[in-house]
């Protein structure tokens, strides 16, 4: 039995899956990792903390699983995407890793808008805060010793497989996010490189997400009782992963991750640009296609915020609001845009600040509640009206992440898009068993296609609620209505 380690390095924490063959999960391990926020707009995390956590639960696993884990034939990664992993010539981080959330280089967005006027119709699309390069050039503006030292530009999860393996590399799903790859070509462009004030020296070798990057090292084969040799494939992002994991890798698949952030990632045949209205669209982890990503930058991390300020479980609040309209429809609730941390799809707004319309006496926690998970919603189906309008083929949805526990909060979507949903069996780990196809991939390279393509079983099929559709879409005017400000 050969078995397949995904591991899954994700914001607030990392997963391990040890998937078998078939694509049966057979053991996991996580661990939480936390967000340092100095300052308002900024987070980051340490890289050297990534590859503690990741060790720390093959570790366990090597303790709870020995038999699987000496099965381990391949691992693989699916990381967090955008960050900026500066490293010296001895593969030591010398800053912060700035994380996708991170708000600080606004200016610098403007500045490479103006080197580059048609970036966005080349790269993934328009400047954003988010994206790697506007942190390169406030990095040379505010942190000048660390950019000076860095001798190269890595990716949260190259890190952690370079830690693994000694070598340096990584994909063109997470190369994407630098906005120094041309997307249409795959390739790093020397014009958008001089633009981000870094050098084509500083940056690694590209190769398929499925590709064997090499071998795990033999101390740690050794100390996870692992074989001696183990591949490790290159990886990719998490929005990539996730798709994977789920099987979406021909056109017309697309998968609807609810999680901290939110993403509608739909597979495409081509290149099919859309920065006016904040689109992300790169090349897929899947062969011969592409991922076209509308994204909610704050999604089940919004109804965590209220659970907080209520002192009410996040689940506990989505249950109970999930009973209200049941009984009393959608119609009666505040009206919110729950943008904490800004607006990418469709309107790259990342200053913008929350919003919150239609409140009284009688307004509680759980109309608040909705009113955040309907919002959350109306950002989702902006995101489909955007990618759909520019042509992307949107015709078999699966939705994953923390927030697909929520029927409501899916059939909310499912109803504003008018199409069935499917909630897999193992949604929860999808961007794990992503990168555990990965390894098996790069094991067996012949049967690429067939493993990457491979779905999960269905546990349940949401579908749209016809009483909700006129309420739903004369609220989505209102929260469309709803000014910006920040």
């Amino acid at each position: 039995m050969s078995i397949f380690a995904g591991v899954d390095l994700g914001t607030s924490g990392i997963k391990v899956a040890l998937i078998d063959a078939e694509g049966t999960c057979r053991a996991q391990a996580s661990r939480p990792c936390e967000v340092d926020r100095p300052h308002p707009g900024w987070s980051q995390q340490d890289p050297d903390l990534w590859w503690q956590l990741t060790a720390a639960i093959f570790d366990e696993l090597s303790q709870s699983h020995t038999g699987l884990m000496s099965e381990v034939a391949g691992i693989s990664l699916s990381g967090q995407m955008l960050g900026s992993v500066l490293l010296d010539d001895s593969d030591n981080p010398v800053a912060p890793c700035l994380l996708w959330n991170d708000q600080r280089s606004l200016a610098e967005c403007r500045t490479l808008l103006e080197r580059v006027p048609d970036i966005g119709w080349r790269t993934n699309g328009q400047p954003d805060p988010g994206l790697t390069a506007p942190k390169l050039l406030w990095m040379a503006k505010h942190w000048p010793d660390a950019f000076d030292k860095a001798d190269i530009l890595m990716l949260p999860k190259d890190y952690v497989r370079l830690r693994m393996t000694g070598a340096r590399a990584s994909d063109f799903s997470d190369a994407s996010g630098t906005m120094m790859l041309d997307c249409a070509t795959s390739q790093w462009d020397n014009a958008l490189i001089e633009a981000a004030d870094w050098h084509a020296s500083k940056l690694p070798e590209l190769l398929p997400s499925f590709a064997d990057a090499g071998h795990l090292q033999s101390a740690l084969c050794t100390r996870w009782n692992m074989p001696g040799t183990v591949v490790v494939a290159t990886g990719c992002g998490d929005n990539y992963a996730g798709a994977l994991g789920v099987g979406a890798a021909l056109p017309g698949d697309a998968a609807l991750s609810i999680g901290t952030s939110g993403v509608l990632s739909a597979v495409d045949d081509r290149f099919r640009p859309n920065p006016d209205h904040a689109v992300l669209t790169t090349p897929h982890a899947a062969p011969d296609t592409y991922l076209s990503m509308g994204v909610v930058m704050s999604a089940t991390q919004s109804l965590d915020w209220l659970a907080s300020l209520t002192a009410t479980p996040a689940a506990e609040l989505a249950a109970k609001a999930a009973e209200r309209v049941a009984v009393h429809g959608p119609g009666n609730c505040p009206v919110a845009r729950p943008s904490l941390t800004g607006v990418r799809t469709p309107d790259n707004r990342p200053d913008a600040l929350a919003a919150l319309s239609g409140i009284s006496a009688v307004s509680d926690k759980v109309d608040l509640a909705y009113a955040i998970m309907e919002g959350v919603a109306f950002q989702f189906y902006d995101a489909y009206l955007a990618q759909t309008r520019s042509g992307v083929p949107v015709e078999r949805m699966t939705a994953v992440g923390g927030g697909a526990k929520s029927t409501l909060w899916v059939q909310l979507i499912a109803t504003l898009m008018e199409t069935d949903i499917v909630i897999p069996a193992h949604g929860d780990i999808s961007a794990c068993i992503g990168a555990a196809k990965l390894a098996q991939s790069a094991v067996m390279p012949d049967q690429t296609t067939t493993i990457l393509r491979r779905k999960q079983p269905v546990a349940k099929t949401v579908r749209p609620n016809p009483d909700w559709h006129d309420a739903l879409r004369e609220r989505h005017q209102r929260y469309r209505d709803l000014p910006f400000h920040g």
